[in-house]
């Protein structure tokens, strides 16, 4: 009887899980055959994020030359390693280019292809377009994935869920702001992926409020503009309106935009890299019978370790900025286990607050930050944001590059935490993944023209007297008002209020979740646990709705990609699985 293997999710993780399959299939599974089913209503490969039908004004967020969707020597995991190609070596053009998403999805399709032809001559492969609604079946027998609009379920010995990004219910916070918006004639617009937002209600001219500065207001900040019709004189640096624009106002628990994305090239010695939070340091929290807390356990040694990736670059790189050694001020770093002594060891050794590594003021710049009157502070963010480029475009400052490696280097290894709280994934892509440099430089120009107006740090929004008014303690006593109100993130991942319906069955059944409601899988490879902590033997998950989320599900070259660790993991333990069954049939 030929085996069968389900792969809910067809996008770029189901991809890599693929390609991780035929890349451990020589060793691993030698079966008389295997049906893999692609469970997907988008086209494999792309997937619904990186899907061609979308805006050609949503960029990517990385450079053309930092994407990649194939493993190297960097990666720590017990299958072959299969090179390919970058995304801008694929579609020939400059690394520096900040491709746009139809682009990136036609470099996944293509990934798709070349991972399905990589696989077993004896493995079929068959794509569903359709969305998987619930899986049953007990543990030690075959597994039913019953899919929408079909009378018959598909026969599974094992299942693998890469379900992406996921719609979300309504909080209570925002279902009380919707049913106000339907009560009052309002424009309410909860959390969604901007490209499939319906953007139609929000009225030239009229201000709309923004909460939140991230990537997801970048997308809606493109297609509100020039997606209507407006245009950039690059020469002169300004915007040219259409007319047909809202009026933006933008604010957020920061109140400022991502930081720009890097725009130079690292040079030069990178830094040794685990160094205080390596993999020993991780086995000795996992050991704790107390078990572990993020800030008073792990955020130290996060510290630390990006601390040591900023200073050496510094001292080794810039030591003219520096009033020490490298080789002493090393040893005595090493040595400070206190937070309060490593800044006086720093004080001592590096003159320049800009020379200085301070992530409590990096993560929120506008804290105790005060200004008189709204304008006044349109031009302190605008300095703010100028200031941020100039420095994120300046190899003087290369410090900051290496912060960047570190920070990677600290979330391969925090994914073998688990679930150790939000903070720290957005943490993350605040210092890491934000906007290309560009997109900032629409921005001001957008602000100078009047089309986006900032409200500030820690902004509330309140639903009173038939509108939607929102205000910041940045600049105190002011308000502003609006008919429209837009929530610029994605849906929060969790179980229990996903709309995905085969993930809410799941939880419904005894899946385990974590205390931020995301499924709980084993960290070894992919597991899906029950409320015991048994790992379940036939059903297994991947991506951004486990506690064993990544960074994303394609990475930077040679930077140890967790993300195809734990697809390599999940297909040698499937491949493994699979291939026992195979040889007990035989027999």
């Amino acid at each position: 009887m030929r085996r069968s293997l389900v792969i809910v999710g067809a996008g770029p993780r189901g991809t890599g899980l693929i390609e991780r399959i035929a890349a451990n299939a020589p060793e691993l599974y030698d079966g008389s055959g295997l049906d893999l089913h692609l469970v997907d209503p988008h086209p494999p490969g792309a997937g619904r994020i990186w899907r061609a039908a979308q805006s050609p004004l949503l960029w990517m967020n990385s450079h053309a030359e930092d994407v990649t969707m194939f493993t190297d020597e960097t990666v720590d995991m017990a299958g072959p390693v299969r090179p390919g190609p970058t995304l801008h070596e694929w579609a020939g053009i400059d690394g520096s280019t900040f491709a746009d998403r139809q682009l990136q999805g036609a470099y996944l399709r293509w990934v798709h292809e070349q991972a399905v032809a990589a696989l077993p001559p004896s493995v079929s492969v068959h794509h569903h377009p359709r969305r998987a609604l619930r899986v049953s079946g007990p543990p030690e027998g075959r597994q039913e994935v019953w899919l929408e609009g079909r009378p018959r379920p598909l026969l599974a010995d094992l299942v693998v869920l890469a379900l992406g990004h996921l719609d979300a219910e309504l909080d209570d916070e925002q279902r009380d702001l919707a049913e106000y918006a339907r009560t009052h004639g309002l424009v309410h617009l909860p959390p969604d992926f901007t490209a499939d937002s319906d953007l139609s209600a929000l009225a030239p001219g009229e201000p709309v409020l923004v909460r939140g500065f991230g990537l997801a207001f970048v997308d809606l900040m493109a297609l509100l503009t020039e997606g209507r019709g407006g245009r950039y004189d690059e020469d002169e640096g300004v915007y040219v309106p259409s007319g047909r624009e809202p009026v933006l106002y933008v604010g957020s628990r920061r109140g400022v935009p991502y930081h720009s994305k890097i725009g130079y090239d690292w040079t030069g010695e990178r830094p040794p890299l685990p160094r205080f939070l390596g993999p020993d340091r991780i086995d000795e929290l996992l050991a704790r019978p107390e078990g572990f807390d993020f800030r008073g356990d792990v955020w130290p040694l996060v510290e630390k370790e990006l601390g040591f990736a900023h200073y050496h670059r510094l001292f080794t790189v810039h030591p003219e900025r520096t009033a020490m050694s490298w080789a002493d001020f090393e040893e005595k770093y090493a040595a400070i286990e206190d937070a309060v002594e490593r800044e006086t060891l720093v004080a001592s050794a590096v003159p320049g607050l800009r020379d200085r590594l301070d992530l409590a003021r990096l993560d929120r710049p506008l804290e105790g930050v005060r200004y008189a009157t709204h304008e006044e502070f349109q031009e302190g963010l605008r300095q703010y944001v100028e200031a941020d480029l100039s420095r994120r475009h300046d190899p003087e400052y290369s410090q900051d590059l290496a912060v960047f490696l570190g920070l990677l280097s600290v979330y391969g290894q925090l994914v073998r935490l688990g679930d150790i709280g939000g903070w720290w994934h957005g943490f993350f892509s605040y210092l890491a993944s934000g906007p290309p440099g560009p997109r900032l430089r629409q921005l001001l120009a957008l602000s100078r023209a009047g089309v986006l107006r900032f409200v500030g740090a820690d902004m509330e929004v309140r639903a009173e007297d038939g509108v939607f008014r929102a205000s910041s303690p940045t600049v105190p006593g002011h308000s502003v008002q609006a008919r429209a109100l837009v929530e610029a993130r994605l849906p929060e991942p969790t179980v229990r209020r996903a709309l995905d319906p085969l993930l809410r069955a799941l939880h419904a059944e005894g899946a385990a979740e974590s205390p931020d409601g995301l499924l709980r899988v084993d960290r070894a490879d992919g597991r899906v646990l029950d409320r015991s902590g048994r790992p379940h033997p036939r059903r297994f998950a991947l991506g951004p709705h486990t506690d064993g989320r990544t960074p994303g599900a394609f990475t930077r070259p040679r930077t140890g990609g967790p993300a195809f660790r734990q697809n390599d993991a999940t297909a040698r333990a499937a491949l493994r699985f699979l291939g026992e069954l195979a040889g007990r049939a035989a027999a």
